[in-house]
């Protein structure tokens, strides 16, 4: 394959290759793709029937591929050449026993990717921040690398992006899960940026505990020589875990507090951020120590938790090319990931927000922090009625109004329960059942959140979005209180579930677009 991917019909030539789990987010429908470009003879499994299916089967259509559906077949898993796991497949699958006993070759997308791309890869992983700090990257990247790709995405898997990446130099910037790094040591290659942004508790119901996941997160530098680099976040205390694993290569870190004087990175004084890293290292002749832009009006529209993602993606593209030239104009019209705390709607009185993506109580901790302050900036969306990357606007101090509940990870819920009894009165509270909605309960209970009010739990999605309009008219009148353009209350709908979606949507995609679709129902 060259380092301009594309299509090898030799590559796979005679290989018989069996995809397990097609899923219905995109990267098995990739990974199919792909494969049979490069000449494979490829079988997809999973456990999922035709029906449930249909989306992924019929983007495959027309396309050389066997099919066993509603089940996994032993005897598959001993006569192909070849095993491509999805993301959602443990790698204590008995059927994956089977393919290891049977001496079997097993890879997933992102092990591939690296094993047969040539280009220069800048990888992202972490618990929190690794999607914004990918596209942020890439975004800053493309200012004098046009042709940049940035994969990870369920809407632009890795193999999905690997045949557009055009020219020897062109950097891929790359998202990747723990999921995907389980398998990326079999690739023995590594990212030649790698950055892990932070540590929490997360995928519990995969992983025997904390430590395990954080072990998955460190494969993405196991096999970095002296000539890479890796960026961790000093502010995380889990960065002291990785450094113990010796990394190979160079070890540069992110703070949003002045860095001790013996570490390299970038920080943040003064509402300014400041790049420290050595002069003239291996070639590359970065400044001792540079005062790169301005971020106090950054802070306010976007949250201090961004500014943790946007110190990764100034230094990291800083790193890959010394010579950039980033500036404050340049970080205010960073896109905002979707779903990712985006605003989809918003007018006099009233904000909606998708934060759908966020499928842990930390995540939806930084939600409620962030648009619960007086002024805060609120970040244009993917809805018509606001422009994406509208100018953000202070406001008055806003009521909450947070929908919240899902599908249990086996993660606690003891710190949300505080953070939204600290912030959101109880009323102002819609509860989508769910396992984690239970224990999201619980948690409150233990708060006394609830004296003199016993909590509801909706049952869809709809019927939270329907209260939620309730709640904010009932208070504020039908027009939630607009008059002359000005309002004396901002209402902001969160929706933050702090969990997973999958007892009630395909995957938190899906559940983010259903959300969109009943807000436009709503605002009509």
């Amino acid at each position: 394959m060259t380092s301009q991917g594309g299509k090898n019909p030799r590559l796979f030539q005679g290989k018989k290759v069996l995809v397990m789990g097609l899923g219905l987010h995109g990267g098995g429908v990739s990974t199919v793709r792909w494969l049979v470009a490069n000449g494979a003879k490829v079988t997809a499994t999973d456990l999922r029937d035709n029906e449930t299916l249909v989306p992924s089967l019929r983007a495959l259509r027309g396309l050389p591929v066997r099919y066993v559906l509603g089940g996994h077949r032993a005897a598959d898993f001993r006569s192909h050449d070849l095993i491509v796991v999805g993301p959602g497949v443990s790698h204590e699958s008995p059927h994956i026993k089977v393919a290891k006993n049977a001496g079997k070759q097993i890879e997933n997308d992102a092990s591939l990717f690296f094993r047969y791309l040539e280009n220069p890869v800048i990888a992202v992983t972490g618990t929190r921040g690794k999607t914004t700090t990918t596209l942020w990257v890439a975004e800053l990247l493309k200012k004098k690398y046009l042709l940049v790709r940035q994969s990870g995405t369920p809407e632009n898997a890795e193999l999905k992006e690997f045949g557009r990446i055009n020219g020897k130099n062109v950097p891929a910037v790359v998202e990747l899960s723990s999921w995907q790094l389980e398998y990326l040591p079999r690739s023995k290659k590594a990212p030649h940026i790698a950055a892990i942004t932070n540590i929490y508790a997360e995928h519990l119901n995969r992983y025997r505990d904390i430590k395990q996941y954080a072990d998955a997160k460190a494969n993405i530098f196991r096999y970095q020589q002296k000539d890479d680099m890796l960026v961790l976040n000093y502010d995380d205390p889990w960065h002291r875990y990785f450094l113990k694993k010796r990394p190979k290569s160079d070890v540069y870190f992110t703070s949003t507090k002045v860095l001790p004087k013996k570490l390299n990175g970038a920080y943040v004084k003064n509402e300014e951020i400041v790049l420290r890293v050595p002069k003239n290292k291996q070639g590359r002749t970065l400044l001792k120590e540079t005062t790169i832009l301005s971020v106090g009006r950054f802070v306010r529209e976007r949250g201090k938790h961004n500014l943790e993602n946007l110190l990764r993606a100034v230094l990291i593209a800083k790193l890959f090319d010394p010579k950039l030239n980033v500036t404050e104009h340049d970080v205010l019209r960073l896109p905002t990931p979707r779903m990712r705390q985006e605003t989809i709607y918003r007018k006099v009185g009233l904000t909606i927000v998708n934060d759908s993506c966020a499928t842990s109580p930390d995540g939806t901790v930084a939600a409620i922090r962030r648009f619960a302050k007086a002024g805060a900036g609120i970040q244009g969306g993917t809805l018509r009625i606001v422009p994406q990357g509208s100018t953000l606007y202070a406001s008055p101090k806003p009521r909450i109004i947070l929908i919240t509940g899902g599908t249990d990870k086996k993660l606690e819920f003891d710190g949300l329960a505080k953070e939204i009894k600290k912030y959101i009165p109880k009323r102002q509270l819609v509860l989508l059942e769910g396992s984690a909605t239970t224990k999201l309960i619980a948690a409150l209970r233990k708060q006394k959140y609830f004296t003199q009010y016993e909590p509801l739990e909706y049952l869809d999605l709809a019927s939270c979005v329907k209260e939620a309009f309730r709640i904010a008219r009932t208070n504020r009148g039908p027009t939630l209180g607009i008059k002359k353009g000005r309002s004396s209350v901002q209402w902001v709908v969160l929706f933050s579930p702090a969990a997973a979606s999958f007892e009630k949507f395909l995957h938190e995609f899906d559940r983010g677009d259903q959300f969109n679709r009943l807000i436009r129902g709503q605002t009509k």
